[in-house]
C-alpha cells in the first residue's frame, strides 16, 4: 500500500510503471538500458474517494489520457531506481494535493467604514467632474 494520507491509500497493484530508454548524457550506457520510467495510474477505476477523482481530474487534467489514465514520466536521473522513486513521489505529491479539500468561501459585506470611505471618494470625484468645462461667459 502506497499511503497518500492518514485517511487515503493506494494499493501498489493500481499502479503500472514501465521503464524506456532516456535520452541525454550517459554515453553508452543510455543505449543500453532503459532507466527513464512512465507510470501509469487510472484514476477511474482506482481505489479512491469520489471526490478526490474529481479533484485529480481538474488538477492533473493535461496529464490524464483519454483512456482515465495519469501518466508521470520521469527521466531526471541515471538510475532506474531513483527515477521510479522520483515518479511515485510526484504521484504521491498530486494525490496529496487532490485529496486536501479546498476552504469553503464564506461571503463577507464591506465594513461601515469602508462604505463611507467610499461614498466619499464618489461624492469628491463628482465634485471635480461638475466643475469642469464651466468657463462660459453666459453667467454661470
Amino acid at each position: 500500500m502506497l499511503k497518500i494520507t492518514d485517511a487515503v491509500a493506494i494499493d501498489e497493484s493500481e499502479i503500472e510503471e514501465r521503464f524506456v530508454r532516456a535520452s541525454g548524457p550517459g554515453g553508452q550506457h543510455v543505449n543500453k538500458v532503459s532507466t527513464a520510467v512512465e507510470l501509469r495510474f487510472n484514476v477511474g477505476k482506482s481505489s479512491l474517494p469520489i471526490e478526490v477523482k474529481e479533484r485529480l481530474r481538474s488538477v492533473a487534467a493535461n496529464r490524464i489520457t483519454t483512456d482515465d489514465d495519469l501518466l508521470i514520466d520521469s527521466r531526471e536521473h541515471r538510475a532506474q531506481a531513483q527515477n521510479r522513486e522520483a515518479a511515485r513521489a510526484r504521484l504521491v505529491a498530486l494525490l496529496q494535493h487532490a485529496a486536501t479539500r479546498p476552504k469553503k468561501r464564506r461571503p463577507t459585506r464591506p465594513g461601515k467604514a469602508a462604505r463611507e470611505k467610499r461614498l466619499d471618494a464618489k461624492k469628491r470625484r463628482g465634485e471635480i467632474k461638475a466643475h469642469r468645462g464651466r468657463r462660459g461667459g453666459n453667467g454661470d
